[in-house]
């Protein structure tokens, strides 16, 4: 007997919805957490299943360190890793240790939408930062910085969430520099730093805890599952002990030390590369049928660019065009996305809007953007 198993956010059937930022069912590899779960079981000691380290399992940390070392090809220590469960959780645990209500919050703009509420939910005030082809617009950053110095600056650096652009490295080191002179934290949020589908990006702000106040953010939503709720923070060792002196962790121990067993086996065996280099292919060709169907049924009235790496497009529409008006008809047309006004910190952007290429294969992305082509250019005219 078949079972449908629902997730928030899942689109009606026969709705092709872009707007949905995960990955499909088909590349989720149960098989391969199955498998990795019988080789811990299979020697799995008691103590095992107790509390475990409050920084995160010992062997898990060197086995991500190699994992991450060998994957984005700089190298990253076990003890600068902080095992976390996802990026979300992470986030909200950074403004906890870090903030309070009142301080200022930095971010570009535009950026991943959902993290503003997590923002609002420990008062933080938040700042919009261009961006400009090429991540944040470090001069406008610092013209902010004079105005109103933010304790938190929050940065997607590789393949934003939404606009897809990376931070080049020149910028990076500059805004690793800032945080030093002017004593805020940076929050770099990098699920997306391995997926790339053409050149890496530059090196992950990870490389540069040692130079500066930097949290990176690592996930496995992105290149495993989102369900395992597992991932990490890569920091020097002052931030690190901030994370160990919270009262949750030294109640209860890391956030979770069950599921790190069973990713450990996948980055021993190597088993968890591989799927990273399937998933870009897989990605990669997703991410040229989108591009393909958007020059076909978009082209005349919608521009962008074709993203190098991790999961979005972000389009421009003619700037008359409320991007939120025309979700009505792309949902009578079975098919949806995200409006550009709710990834804007201000609630701008009106004529822009976000695709997501992860959810759907190759022929689903082809028949969505045809009927997205259709009601856009129809309510347009």
């Amino acid at each position: 007997m078949s079972v449908h198993v629902s997730f928030d956010g899942e689109p009606e059937r026969g709705v092709i919805d872009f707007g949905v930022g995960q990955p499909s069912a088909d590349l989720l590899p149960v098989w391969l957490v199955r498998a990795a779960s019988e080789r811990f079981f299979a020697a799995a000691q008691p103590l095992e299943l107790n509390y475990g380290e409050k920084q995160g399992d010992a062997r898990f940390r060197a086995a991500l360190a190699e994992f991450l070392t060998r994957a984005g090809g700089h190298e990253a220590r076990a003890e600068s890793l902080f095992l976390s469960a996802g990026i979300s959780q992470a986030l909200d645990f950074v403004c906890q240790r870090f903030t309070r209500p009142g301080d200022t919050v930095f971010t570009e703009d535009p950026t991943y939408f959902l993290a503003f509420q997590i923002f609002r939910d420990h008062g933080l005030n938040i700042v919009g930062i261009p961006q400009d082809g090429h991540g944040m617009d470090l001069d406008r950053f610092e013209q902010e910085l004079a105005r109103s110095p933010p304790r938190l600056v929050y940065t997607i650096p590789s393949f934003n969430n939404p606009t897809g652009q990376t931070l080049s490295h020149a910028r990076r080191e500059r805004l690793v520099a800032l945080s030093r002179e002017h004593g805020f934290i940076i929050a770099a949020d990098e699920v997306y730093q391995l997926l790339h589908y053409a050149e890496p990006p530059p090196p992950a702000l990870g490389t540069w805890v040692e130079h500066g106040n930097v949290l990176s953010l690592g996930s496995f939503s992105k290149i495993l599952a989102p369900g395992m709720r597992l991932g990490w923070i890569q920091a020097n060792a002052d931030l690190i002990r901030n994370l160990l002196a919270s009262g949750v962790i030294i109640s209860g121990g890391n956030f979770n030390h069950f599921c790190s067993h069973i990713v450990r086996q996948m980055l021993e065996d190597g088993s968890l590369a591989r799927l990273l280099a399937e998933l870009r292919l897989k990605y990669a060709s997703r991410a040229d049928a989108m591009d393909q169907a958007l020059h076909q049924h978009l082209g005349g009235i919608a521009t962008w660019q074709r993203p190098q790496g991790g999961y979005f497009f972000w389009l421009n529409l003619p700037a008359h065009i409320n991007a939120a008006d025309l979700q009505v008809a792309a949902r009578e047309a079975h098919t949806g996305f995200q409006a550009g006004s709710r990834c804007s910190t201000a609630g701008g952007m009106h004529n822009c809007l976000r695709l997501c290429f992860a959810f759907y294969t190759v022929p689903e992305i082809h028949e969505g953007i045809a009927r997205l082509g259709q009601a856009l250019n129809a309510a347009a005219r």
